[in-house]
């Protein structure tokens, strides 16, 4: 007859201390050697076991690397990519609604601009960046579990104000957080200017320009 008890809580707790080891590695080393030269090996010396520890958790250094982002970004106060509250947002996430649909935006928008200007994100997003656009594994398990969860919290705040009537009742919310969002990070990913509040400020008013009834 096959065990099937649990692993015992000595087991599951060295799990975790393992897996947080490995992300925390990854993190570092994408951050000192860059993505071109992160490797399974070089995070398993790091963290201190195994390959096959690693590739029994994830399918390439791209998902382990995605892993240690999200568990870095949820530690923030505040943080997650776009500002919006923690790594993997859940249920209880949401932006602001103050009932004041501009100013709620640029408290968002302003947190975007210090996450992706902080320097210990820098280039482990821009990293994750490019594996996404060569991955189609990557991109899919992003959009599954940033992307999508992220574009829905945006476009609920937005939905928010499109009933209180501060923004047109036949607005496409999708294209709304496209303008919105997209240019801040088209400037960041390029380097085609300074990312500062006073851009995203006039990303807002700009935008909701065009956005209210």
């Amino acid at each position: 007859m096959t065990d099937q008890r649990r692993p015992s809580a000595g087991v599951a707790r060295r799990s975790e201390t393992s897996r947080r080891a490995v992300l925390t590695a990854a993190f570092e080393l994408a951050a000192e050697v860059g993505y071109a030269k992160l490797s399974i090996e070089g995070i398993a010396a790091r963290a201190g076991v195994g390959k096959q520890t690693i590739y029994r958790w994830w399918p390439s250094k791209g998902a382990v690397l995605f892993d240690a982002f999200l568990m870095f970004a949820a530690g923030e106060p505040g943080g997650g990519v776009g500002g919006e509250g923690g790594g993997e947002p859940g249920e209880e996430a949401a932006l602001p609604d103050t009932g004041d649909i501009e100013a709620d935006l640029k408290t968002v928008m302003f947190a975007t601009v210090d996450e992706l200007n902080d320097p210990r994100y820098d280039r482990t997003m821009r990293a994750l960046s490019i594996e996404i656009a060569h991955d189609a594994d990557l991109a899919a398990l992003y959009a599954e579990r940033l992307d999508r969860p992220m574009r829905e919290l945006k476009k609920r705040r937005l939905r928010a104000a499109q009933e209180a009537g501060q923004l047109a009742a036949g607005l496409d919310l999708d294209v709304a957080v496209d303008l919105l969002w997209s240019p801040l990070l088209v400037r960041w990913l390029h380097r085609e200017g300074p990312l500062t509040h006073e851009y995203a400020a006039a990303l807002v008013e700009t935008a909701l320009g065009g956005m209210r009834p």
